[in-house]
C-alpha cells in the first residue's frame, strides 16, 4: 500500500485479519527498515492477539535518505499515513510504535493520532556520548501510556522508570535489540492486550 503525503510517498506493509481487535502501526529507525528483528517480534505478538499490523516505510527512507530531516515534516507525513490507515480499518483501537527514531515519531504524534498507547523500542534517549542532549520530554509528553523496551548496553542511553508507563530493560542487548527479539515481543504483549480492551478515542485528526 502506498500513501502519498505532503513530504513524499510512504509505503505500508499490511497484515490484515478478520475483525481486528486493534491496529498496530510500526515504523523503522533512521537508517533501518521494517524488517528489523524487534519490529517483527512485536508484529508476531500483535497478530497472535488478533490485531492488524501496518509497517510503515517513511518518505525519507523510501527516497533513499538516511537522515529523517525536520521533525515537524516527519510527524506531518506520519499523521497523514495514520489517517489513511484509520479510514481503511475504522474505529478499532490504535497503537503506534517504532524503533529508535521511529519511536520518537510515535511518541511525538501519539495524542494527535488518537493512539491508545505507544510501543517505543530502543528509544534513543540521547546521542551516543552526549547525555546532556536528552530527548526525555518526547517520552514524558506523549500524552498516552508509553512502553519502552531498551537494552542495558544501548549507547543511546536508557530511559528511567519515571519516564514512561513501563520501561523494560533487557540484559545484554544493544541498540538493535537483536540478541533475543522474542523477549521484546514478550515485554510488549501484556500492553497490547491492555490497550486493545480500551474504548476508541475520539477527536482524532
Amino acid at each position: 500500500m502506498k500513501v502519498v503525503t505532503a513530504h513524499g510517498p510512504a509505503e505500508v506493509v499490511l497484515d490484515e485479519v478478520n475483525d481486528p481487535v486493534f491496529l498496530l502501526v510500526l515504523t523503522h529507525g533512521s537508517n533501518g527498515g521494517v524488517e528489523a528483528a524487534d519490529l517483527l517480534a512485536v508484529r508476531a505478538e500483535a497478530l497472535r492477539l488478533g490485531g492488524a499490523v501496518a509497517r510503515v516505510t517513511q518518505p525519507f527512507r523510501l527516497a533513499g535518505r538516511r537522515a529523517p530531516g525536520p521533525a515537524a515534516k516527519q510527524d506531518e507525513a506520519w499523521l497523514e499515513v495514520v489517517a489513511a490507515l484509520r479510514k481503511r480499518f475504522g474505529d478499532v483501537p490504535l497503537v503506534q510504535g517504532g524503533r529508535s527514531n521511529g519511536a520518537r515519531v510515535a511518541c511525538r504524534t501519539a495524542a494527535a493520532a488518537g493512539a491508545a498507547g505507544v510501543v517505543a523500542l530502543a528509544f534513543p534517549l540521547h546521542p551516543p556520548g552526549r547525555p546532556e542532549k536528552t530527548r526525555v520530554e518526547e517520552l514524558r509528553s506523549a500524552g498516552v501510556e508509553v512502553v519502552v523496551v531498551n537494552g542495558d548496553r544501548d549507547p543511546f542511553g536508557v530511559p528511567g522508570p519515571a519516564d514512561a508507563a513501563r520501561v523494560e530493560v533487557l540484559p545484554g542487548e544493544r541498540h538493535d535489540l537483536g540478541r533475543d527479539p522474542a523477549a521484546v515481543g514478550r515485554a510488549v504483549e501484556p500492553w497490547l492486550k491492555r490497550w486493545a480492551a480500551r474504548p476508541v478515542r475520539t477527536g482524532r485528526r
